[in-house]
This record gives C-alpha cells, structure tokens and sequence, in this order.
C-alpha cells in the first residue's frame, strides 16, 4: 500500500460514518418511549428546544450571512498577491473565502441542530429503559450521543475535504500548496456559529438551571425536576440547547479548524518534500484528513464495546468503548505514520523518519486519555476534590464556594504539566527527523505538535457521544421524575446523570487539551501565513515575536483581557437572565397557590419565551467583543502584535477554561454527592436531601453552573476563534 493508496479512504470514512449515525438513529428511534406521561414531558421539551433552535439559528445565519459579505469584500481589496492569484469558478480569493465561511458556517449549523433533535428523542427512551436494565439504558443514551458525535466529526471531515478539492487541493503542485490557506474561511465560519452557538445555548441552560433550582429546591424544598416548578421545563430543554447542539458546533469548529491548521503546517513539508524529491509529497499535506477518518472507523468498532453487566458502574463501560478507540487509533496510525511520512533516507540518529511521528502521535493520544482521566479525578465523586467540597458544605454555602475556588484553581497545576509535556514531547521528536527549510526552520518539530493534535482528534467521535450522553441522561432522569416513575427508574436514571455529569466534564477536560496543542499549532499556522504574504510582499519575514515591542505587549495584555472581560460578559448574562427566571417562577408560586397540591399547572412556556429572549439577547455583546478584538488591534498595531495576542491570550484562555470547567463539574459532582447520601454528620447521620449541607451544596452548584456550561465550554471556541479570524484576516494586518 502506498500513500496515494491511503489517501482514498478519506471519502468513504466520511460517508459510512454518516450512514452509520443514521442507522444508530433507527435503532434509537425504534426504542420503547415510555408511559404516555413520559412521552407528554417529552413533546413539550422537544416543542421548547426546536422553538429556541430555530430562533437562535436565524439569528445566526444572518449573522454569518453579513460576516461572509464583509470578509470577502475586506480580502479583495487587501488580497494582492498574498496567496494565489487563479480564480475559481470566476472566483477571486476574497469571495472564495466568503465562500468557504458560508460552507463552514452552515456545516456547523447543521452539526448543533441535529446533535440537539437526536438528544431530544433519545431522552424519552433512555427514561423507559430505565424501568427495566441499567445496560440498556446505557447503551440508548450512548447510541443517540453517538449519532451527534459521527456526524459532527463527518460533517467536518467531509466538509473540509470537499471545500480543499474544489479549491484545486487535488491537483498537485500549486494548487495543493495554496489549498489548505484558501480554506481558512471554513474554519472562521465554523468557529462564529460554534462562538454564538455555545453562548446562547450556555446562557439558556444555566439560567434555568439556576432559576428553577434556587427556588424548587432551596425555597420550596421540592426535587430538582418536581413538575410543580414553573422552571423546570425550560432546564431540560437547556440541557438540548447548550450541552448537545452547543458543543455539536464547538467540537466541529474544533475539529475543522485544527485540521486546516494541521494541513498549512504540512504545506511547510510538502516544499521541502517536492525540492527533495520524496515519495509523495502531498501526503504530508493529506496525513491530518487521513488519520481522522480511521479514528471515525475505530469509533464505529467501539460502539459495540459498550455493554457491561447490571451491577458495573456505569463509567466503566463507556471507558471501555473509549479505550478500544484508543487501541484502535493506535494501530491506524502507526500504519499512517509509516506508509504516508517517508522521506528518502533515515533521520539524523539513523531511524526512520516515520518512527519520530508515530511518536509524535502516540503522544497526543496518550494526552487526551490522561485529560479524560485528569478530569475524571476532579469531578468525579470517588475521589478527594468532590468529597472535599461536599465535605465544606456541612459548615454553610461560603465554604462550600471557598473550597469549589480552590479546586478549580488547583486543576491549573496538572493541566499546565500535562500540556507542556506534550507539546515538548511531540516537538522534540518531530525535530529528531531532521526536516528543515530553506531558511533553518525547524519544520519537523513543529509538524510532530500537529501530528499530536491531530491524534488526539482520532477519538472525537467517541469523546462526543460521552458528552452528548450527559444531557440525554439528565432529561431522562428530569422526564422520570416528571411523570412520576417508578422508584427503580429514577434510581438507575441518578446513577446515569451522575455520570453524565462527569462525561460532560471529561468533553470540557478533552476540548482544552486539543485547543492548548492546537493553539501552538494555529500559532506556527499563522506564523506562516504572515510569511507566506510577505515573501509574495518582498517584505521582512517573521522570524519571533517579541515581547520587549510595546505593540506588543499591549497587544498581549489586550489579548489576557479579553479571556475574563469576556467570561465576565457570559457569566453576567446568565445572571441576569436567572433573575427574570427566578421573579416569574416565585410569581406563579405566590399568584397560583393551586400549584403546590397538584390542583393547578404551572405555566411553562411563559419561563421558555422569557429564557429564550434573554438568552438570544445576552449572547450577542460577548460574541461581538470576541470578533472585534483581534481585528481592531490588528489594524492598530500590526501583525507581530497579533501574535502577541494571540500568544498570551491563548495561555490565559486555556487556563480559566480550566479552573471555570473543573471547577465547576466538582461543585455539581459534590451536589449529587450528597444527594446520593454519601455524606454523614459527626454522628453518622446521613445529611441527604432537605438538610443544610444539600442547601449549601445547591448553592455551590448555581455559582458553579455559568463556570462549567456558559463561560468555559465558550473559552475553548475564543481560543480557536482568535486563530481562524488572525488567520483569515492577516492581509489587513501586514503593513
């Protein structure tokens, strides 16, 4: 087999991912739906979650509809000669990438919606497995997550490939070597849909949360999803909105982004390739498109894996699933590695070149797991960081939030060991092939980050499905308790959203590590890019970005801002949208007195119109600060200053993204910790639900709920819209 050879799996991966997500679909869909109270609960958070979608959306399409017009006429008249000067299809580069925003955009569109109307009916039946098997509960919960993660990671993958094709990336020579910097507008659409989509459904969710918890809960003392809470149903429609169609368009744009990135890095190596005369050289170009398709093929393999026996905890047979992923990834690309990266002789110490980036690779996997296992330990109840918390909660709500700061800080420490072992790991051995540029460049380095996020990328699929798996279970457990079920159900259904809580987390754990590695790999990107317009330019070349230029430095304090300046924007937007929550749902409390005994329905769609208008309002001042930051100090103060920015913006944002997920997930874990009654007094007595401890634990958990699912989950698409907009935009920004 040669590489030319491999290169031809990358449209069948993508199209049997598809058809496999729809016959996971069918088989959901054939599933039992339960008692005709689960399937009314049901309806009515289906009705709420489209009714939201479909708002946010056309929001959003008119966005990115005027965000297109702009780029593409701003690029045309900046464009000159920075990139390659053919048309298209009658196309000049500025429309082109227009183009290839639009495509990008509607991809990602397309990811959230059908990530959230596969949640919505999976919930329903997750809910009557439960009145008979954990196991198969497990399992349709999994298979409808699986459904969002395949066609989201094939969506990308097929969306990518398609738009590099018809920018000419299949016809060799200069046309596959401008290609993946054509194709930079793909990435940008995907990360505004992903940016607005993620802030919406952010604010939506946790303002619902907050508001229905505070008052159901700690003022009236009924259960989380007790069907007398005018709240309630506009939570588990937020748990649609935000957790499954928001992160949809996060993972997509992350992996389409990172893929583009990866693919201009390959560029770098395709020259030195074409110069030397090696074997095929745009495999180096391809390898990212590649590896990813085997990684969707090792997913579809792991599907089958997940089953286990009644009594197992549930967390270990999903790890099960993600560990034959990650054996099977393995394989795939040691089989990449070695057929696509050859060169025409050894590496300086005399082994294969090929060797040093399946190196390179087995270290971005080997990554992600420790991510997974990472963020397992910070919010997983079996462990110190939950107890403890749980344990803080006996002595009142401000300990209770004292020490949830201080595990969300603590997390700063292993994340940061973690990432920078990787990156200097992979670079290290990508250096040691000894590929090298014209100029001295070490290429080979910088290739073995991209190799080692790309890697980690194999396994996105299944990380997906393990997300979209938590918000599926908690509308199972909320439809459960809503129509009364039995006690069994709502048993197993606890046990589920526990988990959940903790794969939620684990996504976030996952989307910080590939977005830290990512970020250097974008960096080195748009290093390039900036190159590549000067050298057309006759300009002075890039070589470092320095810290001691007052531009600079500015530029890098500016981007340090923008993390918290706008966290604070996301955060006080669901604020303020739970205190209009929190006002009606204390109304209809005082004004409906019926609805206490049963005697009166509260009215639901009144807290879902007010949710959705707040949250479609709240989102845009955060995403429009995102946007406009990067291009004003751009045209300010220049290129080298960008870098700066984004340099030192990306390293603030991968930290607060840190201590704001895993902070956040410790207090919600530390919550149902209790609930679960693992928590005893002095005497023994168990301190469950109703007593002081829960109360302050509820507390913790509302302060928690805009850190984990609004202002983090958002962070990981700032970090990667920073790059693809610095990307696209860098013509403006050269003087």
């Amino acid at each position: 087999m040669d590489a030319s050879a491999l290169q031809l799996i990358i449209l069948p991966a993508g199209i049997i991912a598809v058809l496999f997500a729809i016959y996971l679909a069918r088989d959901v869909l054939a599933r039992d739906t339960g008692t005709p109270e689960m399937q009314a609960v049901a309806g009515t958070i289906f009705e709420g979650a489209v009714a939201f979608i479909r708002r946010q959306y056309t929001t959003i399409g008119i966005l990115a509809i005027v965000g297109a017009f702009v780029i593409a006429t701003v690029i045309t008249l900046f464009e000159g000669e920075d990139v390659a000067d053919t048309k298209i299809f009658g196309l000049a580069l500025g429309w082109r990438t227009g183009v290839a925003f639009l495509v990008g955009a509607a991809c990602s569109m397309a990811s959230g919606i059908i990530g959230m109307y596969i949640s919505v009916k999976a919930n329903v039946r997750t809910a009557a497995a439960a009145r008979r098997s954990l196991v198969e509960a497990v399992q349709v919960a999994m298979r409808g997550g699986a459904v969002s993660g395949f066609l989201v990671v094939a969506l990308s993958l097929l969306g990518v490939y398609g738009i590099f094709s018809l920018f000419g990336g299949l016809e060799g020579g200069q046309a596959t070597k401008d290609a993946p910097f054509l194709i930079v507008g793909f990435g940008f659409g995907a990360s505004f849909v992903a940016l607005f989509a993620q802030l919406g459904g952010g604010i939506y969710t946790k303002a619902a949360d907050v508001g229905s918890d505070l008052v159901g809960k700690v003022e009236k003392g009924i259960p989380e999803d007790d069907p007398r809470n005018a709240g309630v149903v506009a939570d588990l429609v937020g748990d649609n909105v935000g957790d499954c169609a928001g992160r949809g368009a996060d993972l997509f744009e992350s992996t389409a982004a990172e893929n583009i990135g990866a693919m201009i890095l390959g560029v770098g190596v395709f020259t030195i390739a074409q110069a030397a005369g090696w074997p095929n050289p745009q495999a180096w170009i391809f390898f990212p498109l590649v590896i990813r398709a085997f990684g969707l093929l090792s997913t579809i393999v792991a599907i089958f894996f997940v089953r286990g026996r009644e009594d197992e905890n549930p967390m270990n047979i999903l790890n099960r699933g993600y560990w034959v992923t990650t054996i099977l990834s393995v394989v795939a690309l040691l089989l990449c590695t070695n057929v696509m990266l050859q060169t025409n002789g050894a590496a300086p110490s005399g082994l294969p070149v090929w060797l040093y980036f399946f190196g390179a690779g087995v270290v971005g996997l080997a990554t992600s797991v420790a991510f997974v296992y990472i963020t397992q330990f910070y919010t997983a109840g079996s462990f110190r960081p939950v107890r403890e918390i749980a344990e803080a909660s006996k002595t009142g709500p401000a300990t209770n939030i004292i020490s949830g700061t201080a595990v969300g800080y603590e997390t700063t420490f292993v994340t940061a060991i973690t990432i920078g072992i990787a990156l200097f790991s992979s670079h290290w051995l990508g250096s040691q092939a000894g590929i090298v540029n014209e100029a001295g460049r070490d290429v080979g380095g910088i290739f073995g980050t991209a190799v080692a996020t790309m890697a980690m990328l194999m396994t996105t699929a299944y990380i997906l499905a393990m997300d979209t798996f938590g918000p599926i279970t908690d509308n199972a457990g909320g439809i459960a308790e809503f129509s009364r079920a039995e006690a069994g159900a709502r048993e197993i259904t606890d046990r589920l959203d526990a988990v959940g809580n903790t794969t939620k987390a684990l996504t976030k754990g996952y989307a910080i590590a590939s977005a830290s590695l990512a970020a250097f790999l974008l960096f080195s990107a748009y290093i390039d890019k900036v190159n590549l317009i000067q050298t057309n330019r006759g300009g002075e070349l890039l070589a470092s970005v320095d810290l001691a230029k007052v531009e600079v430095f500015i530029a890098a304090l500016i981007g340090a801002m923008l993390v918290y300046f706008f966290s604070s924007l996301a955060i006080r937007a669901v604020g303020t949208t739970a205190q209009s929550i929190i006002v009606e749902v204390r109304r209809q409390f005082r004004e409906m007195p019926g609805i206490m005994d049963y005697t009166q329905r509260p009215d639901y769609a009144r807290v879902v119109d007010i949710t959705t208008k707040a949250a479609l309002r709240e989102m845009i001042a955060p995403g429009v600060v995102a946007v406009a930051t990067p291009i004003i100090v751009g045209l300010l103060l220049g290129a080298e200053a960008v870098a700066g920015m984004l340099l030192v913006g990306t390293i603030s944002g991968v930290m607060l993204a840190t201590v704001l997920n895993n902070g956040g997930g410790a207090w919600d874990n530390a919550k149902k910790y209790i609930e679960s009654g693992h928590l005893k007094d002095e005497h023994g007595n168990v301190l469950g639900k109703g007593s002081d401890a829960h109360a302050a634990a509820v507390v913790g958990d509302t302060v928690g709920d805009p850190f984990k699912d609004t202002a983090g989950p958002s962070l990981h698409v700032l970090v990667k819209l920073l790059a693809t907009i610095t990307l696209v935009l860098a013509p403006l920004f050269i003087r």
